[in-house]
């Protein structure tokens, strides 16, 4: 063994005690695994279509804005006037102990930064095609970060799930076999000895 134990009961009421808090902790560790491993499953297929519509729309709205570049010549002083979101909130909820962001982006009054008089359609597409590429990259935000804190808490749970399994639970189990061996061998050289006691006091009688 390479842990030194004595084979006291006392010790082996112990180790049958950490043995059990050992599986018990295997237990909890697999199964807060599974969780997170089904919620991360959920979260990455609702990412891969997020992502797929999300390079659509960008498509969408570069090209009216390639369109509107055409036709209205370069608008970066239009695109200047656009006011920086700042309408984003973050909040947490736990899974398994895992904090999970949940990303809102609130609006306040739709108001169209520029004039109509010297604009055109093609702009409007791009306008509205770029507030819902903002939309879709908050939620996509919410739903990537997400996935990230779900797989670090997996392989943490992995790690730990595997130390109980293959060392800690092997090495109480190897310290509760050894006790129990070693206590049941004194127990055979007591009783060995206490038959040999009687047959000499029963020798001595006669």
């Amino acid at each position: 063994m390479a842990e030194q134990v004595f084979p006291t009961k006392g010790n082996l009421i112990k180790a049958r005690k950490t043995l059990a808090l050992c599986r018990l902790g295997y237990d909890l560790m697999d199964r807060k695994r599974n969780i997170l491993i089904r919620e991360m499953m959920q979260l990455m297929d609702k990412a891969k279509s997020l992502r797929g519509s999300i390079e659509d729309t960008y498509k969408e709205a570069y090209a009216a804005l390639q369109d509107a570049n055409i036709t209205l010549g370069v608008i970066d002083k239009i695109a200047q006037s656009v006011p920086v979101e700042n309408g984003i909130s973050v909040t947490y909820r736990s899974v398994m102990g895992v904090d999970i962001p949940s990303v809102t982006l609130t609006r306040k009054k739709t108001i169209v930064p520029y004039g109509f008089y010297a604009t055109n359609s093609q702009l409007d597409k791009a306008y509205v095609s770029f507030s819902k590429v903002k939309d879709m990259t908050v939620v996509l935000a919410e739903v990537e970060n997400s996935i990230y804190r779900l797989a670090t808490a997996i392989k943490k749970a992995q790690r730990r799930a595997n130390a109980l399994q293959n060392i800690l639970i092997p090495r109480y189990e190897e310290m509760v076999k050894y006790i129990i061996e070693n206590l049941e061998e004194k127990e055979r050289e007591e009783f060995s000895r206490l038959k040999v006691i009687k047959s000499y006091k029963i020798r001595n009688k006669k």
